[in-house]
């Protein structure tokens, strides 16, 4: 008999008609857990032994899981653990920003395999697209190199940009990007990919990169906030990432202060953009590197925004403990090291809320993803999830 170990993982269902939904169930646990035996699997996720068996056999006929060696505990029976193969699936993410654009390649478990970037022009984009189609070939390029059997094993191009998406009369090029939401980006990147596209913006695939492999790994019930030249809150409810009715959940950056008697959004006073105008930085300009060096040379300037900022911050991590109850609020952005963990430094203490517990397993604010490749990371994950990761949206479905 296996040793019991404790396992993380949704459940799968016994009833006919499942199968799609229950290897993603295993696929899943693999990828929280690392390498499983059946037995743990079955345990897991309430499936059958049978069930189990039949649904690894698929998946290893199918390229996605193989197994390792035997293991062999005190006077029990032998087992055989099960992984993930990283070459079976890949996919391609791309963060389009205001004055940037990065493409990355991952594969299944989320090495990052090939990674590029470009500036884009002012001219919009229409110009900015024939940019972006050049990085995502060279990238491809790049991963065919690597691993030949990448093109076959695709999955998709995830992209991310900032939000919200779909406001009635949005003119707002500076924080909502308007001239790229009215452009046909999607139709025309598949169509000149030939790859399926998805859309999310920043703050959630920041938030699906911290659950593939940052701070949000294994937590049902998580809150990422992003600090990028907005800020976003990406939520990860019930083990799934929520976008809302229109892909706006989490804008939180658009909430509203009162400030000297005017209406002042969240993202104007403690996003990147907030110190980018304070420091008198061009964010065209290499901004990262511009504030890198001003936060290392301790410029007093920093601390002023960071007392400001945090403030703010402070509030909001209140705000999304109160309406979501999450077993931890996880901050990251593109900045550096340094900063944020400056910047969560000065949120402390954090306000009151029902978040306050004894013997608290996780914080209930903690620093995630500081790495200006994130929401590209997390946007090459989407692809991978909606092709391997359960959903119960979509089994609900199936059955209705």
């Amino acid at each position: 008999m296996d040793d019991f170990r404790l396992v993380r993982a949704k459940s799968g269902t016994n009833q006919e008609g499942t199968s799609a939904h229950n290897q993603r169930v295993i696929l899943d646990a693999l990828r929280i857990n690392g390498a499983l035996s059946r037995a743990d699997l079955a345990r897991a996720t309430n499936l059958t032994k049978q069930t189990v068996s039949n649904l690894v056999e698929n998946l290893e006929r199918d390229g996605l899981v193989r197994p390792q060696d035997v293991v062999r505990k005190g006077r029990g029976q032998p087992s055989t653990p099960y992984c993930l193969v990283p070459e079976g699936a890949f996919a391609i993410g791309l963060q389009i920003d205001r004055h940037v654009t990065r493409a990355i390649a991952v594969d299944l478990v989320g090495n990052v395999l090939v990674r590029a970037e470009a500036k884009l022009s002012t001219d919009g984009p229409a110009t900015g697209v024939r940019i972006i189609l050049g990085l995502i070939e060279g990238v491809r390029r790049d991963l065919q190199r690597q691993r030949p059997q990448a093109e076959r094993r695709l999955s998709g191009l995830g992209i991310a940009m900032p939000g919200p998406f779909g406001l009635d009369g949005a003119d707002d090029d500076e924080w909502m990007m308007a001239s790229w939401q009215a452009f046909p980006l999607l139709e025309t990147l598949a169509a000149g990919t030939g790859l399926e596209v998805g859309l999310q913006n920043d703050a959630a695939a920041c938030a699906t990169a911290e659950r593939m492999l940052g701070n949000a790994r294994g937590l049902d019930h998580a809150v990422c906030i992003y600090i990028g030249y907005g800020i976003g809150a990406g939520l990860i409810l019930g083990g799934e990432l929520y976008s809302g009715a229109h892909g706006n959940a989490g804008e939180i950056g658009m909430a509203l202060f009162s400030d000297g008697g005017r209406q002042t959004p969240l993202e104007h006073r403690a996003s990147m953009a907030s110190l980018y105008q304070h420091l008198g930085i061009d964010p065209a300009a290499d901004a990262y590197h511009a504030v890198f060096d001003l936060v290392e040379r301790d410029d007093p300037r920093i601390g002023e925004w960071i007392s400001r900022a945090a403030t703010d911050l402070r509030w909001a991590v209140h705000l999304v403990e109160t309406l979501f109850d999450p077993q931890s609020v996880i901050l990251s952005g593109g900045a550096s090291e340094t900063l944020m963990r400056r910047l969560l430094a000065a949120t402390e203490p954090l306000l009151p809320s029902l978040a306050e517990r004894k013997g608290r397993p996780v914080p209930r604010l903690q620093l995630g993803m500081t790495d200006p490749w994130a929401v590209a990371l997390g946007a090459a994950a989407e692809p991978i999830g909606r092709a391997f990761e359960p959903r119960f949206s979509a089994i609900l479905k199936e059955r209705g």
